[in-house]
């Protein structure tokens, strides 16, 4: 079984770089792959080489490092918590990172990524803590269903919030539109250096709990039984969330549902060994955002659509088809 698996990475590490390529070498002007070769080992100052080392290429490297956090963020959060439907969109923390985020445009201006970051993290984790204290309040504690309810509610009202903002402040708008629906337009590789700490830690934190929330996946008693200490693992594995889904809505804004689908795509491949879930869900969750980037950008050409609607149209019927056969079971 071990090595069909390592084999399935080694494919889909393939897989990530064939669509890295055609994401750097595809978009609104096709460009030879000759072209882009050229660019990496012998860059030249041309027009083409511009486009793909100081747009394409960041905003792909970007793609894969945004798309990673979310499905790994997203699997942890299933993972913890037992729930199909878990996911950094669906259950607030996304949108407490926006409204953090776009408060912080409202009362100081344009900031410096890092700076985002930091009021993301906040936003994130306060919008975990009330998802969880008002979860857990409910008629029989911490379910799935109260998880989801109070998710979807509190997103709700986090959005509100944050639309009631640019609607009383058209420089908060026009400062953060494009934003504000999901995308990665217009990143550059300073910007990658600022989020790449944070994605990083986050990843290992992740990876280094695999083993625990596999088991904490069996259930609490089960976990508690084997002798783990479940507060302490939901408590590192909620920093690791925090970590990843802050820095993805920071630097990309809210990209949802990239969580909610590559976990459970994954699954069906590999089972519930998070050792393997999570590193699968890291490539896949690139590869699908690499995809819905490129998508993105050629559907339109010259236009470009924000890389979030594209993964809303692919995951929102997903998670209609998830609401129908799981929860109600």
């Amino acid at each position: 079984m071990r090595l069909p698996l390592l084999i399935g990475l080694l494919l889909g590490a393939i897989a990530l770089l064939l669509c890295l390529i055609a994401s750097v070498a595809y978009g609104a002007a096709d460009i030879s792959l000759d072209t882009v070769f050229a660019a990496l080992t012998n860059f030249d100052g041309s027009a083409n080489h511009l486009i793909i080392l100081t747009a394409r290429l960041p905003r792909s490297l970007v793609a894969i490092l945004v798309g990673a956090a979310l499905a790994v963020a997203g699997a942890i959060m299933q993972g913890i918590t037992r729930n199909p439907l878990a996911d950094p969109a669906i259950l607030g923390i996304e949108a407490g990172a926006s409204l953090a985020v776009v408060a912080t445009t409202f009362l100081f201006g344009s900031s410096s990524v890092n700076t985002y970051i930091g009021f993301a993290f906040m936003g994130a984790g306060l919008a975990a803590i009330a998802v969880y204290w008002l979860a857990s309040l409910g008629r029989g504690g911490l379910t799935p269903l109260n998880l989801t309810i109070v998710g979807a509610v509190l997103t709700a009202l986090f959005y509100s919030l944050t639309i009631g903002i640019l609607i009383i402040s058209q420089r908060t708008l026009d400062e953060i539109r494009f934003w504000l629906a999901g995308s990665i337009a217009g990143i550059d590789f300073s910007m990658l250096i600022q989020v790449l700490p944070y994605i990083s830690i986050g990843l290992v934190m992740a990876f280094a709990l695999s083993r625990q929330i596999t088991v904490l996946n069996l259930g609490e008693d089960v976990a508690q039984g084997l002798g783990q200490s479940t507060v302490w693992i939901k408590a590192i594995a909620g920093v690791s969330v925090v970590l990843l889904a802050g820095s993805s809505v920071a630097i990309a804004g809210p990209i949802g549902f990239v969580g909610l689908v590559v976990p459970h795509i994954v699954r069906f491949i590999v089972g519930v060994d998070y050792r393997w879930i999570l590193p699968y869900a890291a490539i896949v969750g690139a590869i699908l955002l690499l995809l819905a980037d490129l998508s993105s950008r050629v559907l339109l050409a010259p236009r470009e659509l924000p890389v979030g609607v594209m993964t809303a149209i692919v995951g929102a019927p997903f998670f209609l088809y998830l609401a129908r056969s799981k929860v109600k079971r």
